[in-house]
């Protein structure tokens, strides 16, 4: 059958009393050939598999678009009404009222990959440290989530610059810098003792000097770098699961730092904590920590609520967390904010951690995630703002 003849059959002309079947069949023509037919034949070709999406007799195709009444297709709202029905005699029926639902990022199934990926963007993001120059709050460390995985963004060094990017696409580290030079690593089960030493070993073919401290930080326990042959674990599905979190989380916490007109931070990724955050300053100094560390000092320096998502994990002097979740803290803390009423029903105060909780497999099974997500960003700034008398006024975007 000659895909011109299928195409005769639904012109468009003859469905002008039906604006379901006029949508279906522009989608016929243009999302099923453009999109669907090519990411079949980039997936099949990918995995070195012959694939041929079957074509169809055009009676068929008439039967689909002339016969097949609207109510079959959509009704009240549910789609593919036919399909339904007729899977109902085989399939159980909670299959045909299961929602799509994000990635699942349970903790035991990557622990052993988790820490020694971890212990990797530390290497990374130390040599960030070392050769940028400093910016308030820290944010010269942080890594960005980019359209292959996370990375530096571009770092100076004399008259050139470079940046190293962790692809989780094809699993590799690379390193580019602006003279056109490129160094590559896979990123395969190996040792962070060895994987510290490819990482040198790279940078200084290119002509990169740089020192580091070669100790982990923020975790319990740490093994410095050039001893550490217990981490040596890597799942290329378990971290492209992470990635495909962090890239829908990156957008929308994009989209709630647009609703804010005052000092923001960009959305970033803390390779101490390993978590991806995004924090709003109310514009004042916040009081001196007591016996605060420099780091600490620096980054709380002002009043902040911020924002992220953590994969879980033990956190120095708070326990385990054995799951992924999204927080939320303000600090100073202000009095009242751990009774707040927070939205949605599953976010809690966490005392332990002494911040606002939502767990993310509530958010990946939510009808809407994205709504899930950012009504818990927006309801604990909103606590948080109100109760720390923050002008809001300045610094809310007005109609965002």
């Amino acid at each position: 059958v000659q895909a011109s003849s299928l195409y005769s059959v639904i012109d468009l002309g003859n469905y002008g009393g039906s604006p379901l079947q006029r949508a279906t069949a522009v989608d016929f023509q243009t999302y099923l050939v453009d999109d669907i037919l090519v990411k079949v034949d980039r997936a099949s070709m990918l995995t070195s598999l012959e694939v041929r999406a079957p074509l169809l007799d055009p009676r068929i195709i008439e039967l689909a678009f002339g016969r097949t009444p609207d109510r079959l297709r959509s009704l009240h709202g549910t789609r593919k009404v036919l399909l339904r029905r007729l899977a109902e005699r085989v399939l159980p029926k909670e299959l045909d009222i299961h929602r799509k639902q994000g990635f699942s990022l349970p903790l035991d199934a990557w622990r052993d990959t988790y820490a020694t990926l971890h212990m990797w963007t530390q290497i990374v993001g130390k040599v960030r440290l070392a050769l940028t120059p400093p910016v308030n709050h820290w944010w010269h460390v942080t890594l960005y989530v980019t359209a292959r995985g996370v990375g530096t963004s571009a770092i100076p060094y004399g008259s050139k610059q470079f940046e190293i990017d962790f692809d989780f696409v094809d699993h590799v580290l690379v390193v580019r810098c602006t003279d056109g030079a490129v160094r590559t690593l896979p990123l395969v089960p190996r040792s962070v003792a060895d994987f510290y030493r490819e990482v040198m070993a790279m940078l200084a073919s290119l002509g990169i000097a740089v020192k580091i401290w070669p100790m982990p930080v923020e975790i319990p326990n740490p093994i410095r770098f050039t001893e550490d042959r217990t981490h040596a674990s890597y799942d290329p599905k378990s971290v492209e699961r992470l990635f495909q979190i962090l890239v829908q989380t990156d957008a929308v916490f994009k989209e709630f730092r647009g609703r804010f007109r005052g000092k923001c931070s960009p959305v970033h990724f803390f390779w101490g904590a390993f978590d991806l955050a995004v924090t709003r300053f109310s514009g004042r100094r916040a009081p001196a920590r007591e016996g605060a560390d420099p780091v600490t000092a620096e980054a709380y320096s002002h009043e902040v609520i911020s924002h992220g998502f953590w994969p879980g994990g033990a956190w120095p002097g708070a326990g385990t967390v054995d799951a992924p979740i999204y927080y939320s803290y303000t600090v100073p803390e202000p009095a009242g904010l751990r009774a707040a009423s927070i939205r949605p029903a599953a976010a809690s105060f966490n005392t332990v951690l002494s911040e606002f909780v939502l767990p993310y497999d509530d958010v990946r099974r939510a009808s809407s995630p994205r709504e899930a997500l950012l009504e818990f960003l927006q309801s604990t700034y909103d606590a948080g703002a109100d109760l720390a008398g923050w002008d809001r006024a300045a610094l809310d975007a007005a109609g965002r």
